[in-house]
């Protein structure tokens, strides 16, 4: 086999959320819920390979068999604390040029919601895959002023994310958030 077949052509973000008494039992219907569960799953770094199409997640839990190893960026946050919000997620920048490497970022803490989180992670993405350019930005800029510098250069296309968050609950049962990139080879 060789090494061009560890290239990933393929590529579906999902989520999920699980909730139980055991941590561990969490992690497990969080996975189930995202549809990734009977996986073998290996964390890999934060690169889109070129040429790799988005499919859709129903489709992309068909092409995998349970058991198999299979590489994904994942986010994943758990607390047990009554009211706390656990936050997860994955972006991505996707170059304009599809033979150029993308971005892809994960993110998990407690207390940031949907928005800021999809905001903070697809920022993280673009920043990333805009300083191989040699874009300079100020760290410090709104995401709007970034996405402007951005547009100006054309060569991020967009960004896209998967995010996840859960409360966990007065009796303080494990919560479980995960967000994932799955690369399929």
């Amino acid at each position: 086999m060789s090494l061009a077949n560890f290239v990933p052509k393929k590529i579906f973000l999902t989520k999920g959320v699980g909730f139980h008494k055991e941590k561990l039992a969490s992690f497990e219907l969080a996975l189930r819920e995202a549809g990734i569960a009977p996986l073998n799953l290996i964390t890999v770094s934060s690169i889109l390979p070129p040429n790799c199409d988005f499919i859709d997640r129903n489709v992309g839990v068909k092409l995998l068999e349970p058991g198999q190893i299979v590489p994904v960026v994942l986010a994943k946050s758990d607390s047990n604390i009554p009211s706390t919000l656990v936050s997860s997620g994955v972006g991505v920048a996707v170059p304009r040029d599809k033979g150029h490497y993308g971005y892809l970022s994960e993110h998990h803490c407690t207390g940031m919601d949907d928005n800021k989180m999809e905001e903070y992670v697809e920022d993280l993405a673009a920043e990333m895959l805009a300083t191989t350019y040699g874009i300079k930005f100020d760290p410090d800029a709104s995401w709007d002023e970034k996405r402007e510098l951005w547009s100006i250069d054309n060569r991020i296309v967009k960004t896209r994310s998967e995010v996840q968050t859960g409360t966990v609950n007065d009796e303080g049962h494990w919560t479980t958030t995960v967000s994932a990139a799955v690369l399929i080879l």
